[in-house]
């Protein structure tokens, strides 16, 4: 695959670089290895307390892959649980992540029957475990091997979309493993949240008179119905998609994609792999997705900070919000995002990482799990 990357006409004023002016209006292509290694280079942790690591751990009879990245070890672990089922954060990670690295390490982890995870077994090694006790057990031995390897009492924990729902499990039932819990995109009631999305999706359609979307939609009521499918969920995902509900302002997924393709954490093969997972994750995991019920699942143990979408209906953001209204808990804090829906951390990177700072850190920092204060010159 190549990309190509429009240079600068006229002749540039270094001596070094006074290529005749049609030598530098002809466009220049380069290779993805190329563009990577730019990436990857422009992101390099040089940082003498920094680490940099992809590492294959073997959790309850398989092989599963984690990143760990941040410039000082001494921060807090952030622990980013990916959405889907099978949707890992990994291969766009490099688009949002490297300014959270001053802050934290933070730790991106292929779930069973996701990206690299999905690839480094065999689906009926993986199958066993495929279930949200089985997912929410293999996170909390990557919590314990986190906090032994790495020296930490606690962490962070962050969940995202599918991630929330192993997030919420797991910080009910290790609350003092974790500093707070970071809900982000929540899954509170898989049932209600297809039925909100759908129904944006319609109202959205019909005030447009989009007769394509209107016969699609309509095509596939009831919804979600007794039995969700597959195809049923494209449908709706699709239409959700269109009119802002994943990411606001935006008609598809392209721009992630595109990050995607670009990944240099992702080979071709991780992608490959990635695909095939998120077939293979959804056939075993979509029924627990829709069976999901954390309208009563309110008192936890540990901070709670919740980020949401104000244009969310991926997991729409009123459900959320009435949720986040019954929290009790040592502390807890709602956080809304103007100009986001479902993916906060990309839409608005820098106020995603200013709360990441102000609401979240402080809290490690209270017990004294934090690197020194930089000095400010």
């Amino acid at each position: 695959m190549l990309f190509t990357l429009a240079m600068a006409t006229g002749v540039a004023a270094h001596p070094a670089c006074a290529d005749d002016a049609a030598a530098q209006a002809k466009p220049q292509t380069m290779t993805r290895e190329q563009v990577t290694r730019i990436l990857d280079s422009n992101r390099q942790i040089v940082t003498t307390q920094g680490i940099d690591e992809k590492v294959k751990l073997h959790i309850n009879g398989i092989d599963q892959w984690i990143s760990v990245r941040g410039k000082d070890r001494r921060n807090p672990i952030l622990l980013f649980l990916h959405g889907g089922p099978a949707s890992p954060a990994l291969p766009e990670a490099y688009t949002f992540q490297t300014a959270w690295e001053d802050y934290f390490t933070v730790v991106q982890w292929d779930q069973r029957g996701a990206g690299k995870t999905y690839g480094a077994n065999s689906e009926e090694a993986m199958a066993p475990g495929m279930s949200v006790d089985g997912m929410t057990d293999d996170a909390a031995k990557l919590v314990q091997y986190l906090c032994e390897h790495y020296g930490k009492q606690k962490i962070f924990l962050l969940g995202h979309s599918w991630g929330s729902i192993l997030g919420v499990e797991l910080a009910q039932r290790h609350p003092d493993w974790f500093y707070a819990y970071i809900s982000t995109g929540q899954v509170v009631n898989g049932r209600h949240n297809e039925e909100a999305g759908y129904n944006f999706a319609l109202r959205r359609a019909r005030e447009e008179g989009n007769q394509t979307a209107i016969r699609e939609l309509e095509a596939i009521a009831p919804y979600p119905g007794n039995q969700l499918t597959i195809d049923h969920v494209g449908v709706r995902s699709k239409w959700e998609m269109y009119y802002g509900g994943l990411a606001w302002g935006r008609k598809d997924y392209q721009f992630e994609d595109d990050a995607e393709s670009l990944s240099p954490d992702y080979t071709h093969e991780d992608r490959v792999a990635m695909g095939k997972g998120s077939l293979f994750s959804l056939n075993h995991l979509l029924p627990a997705l829709l069976a999901t019920d954390f309208d009563h699942v309110t008192n936890f143990g540990c901070p709670v900070i919740v980020f949401v979408g104000a244009h969310d209906y991926t997991t729409p953001h009123e459900l959320t919000e009435e949720w986040y209204s019954h929290i009790h808990a040592p502390s807890k804090k709602l956080v809304s995002f103007a100009d986001s829906a479902h993916m906060m951390m990309q839409e608005q990177p820098g106020r995603f990482l200013v709360h990441l700072v102000t609401d979240a850190l402080p809290l490690a920092q209270q017990v004294g799990d934090a690197a020194p204060a930089e000095i400010v010159r």
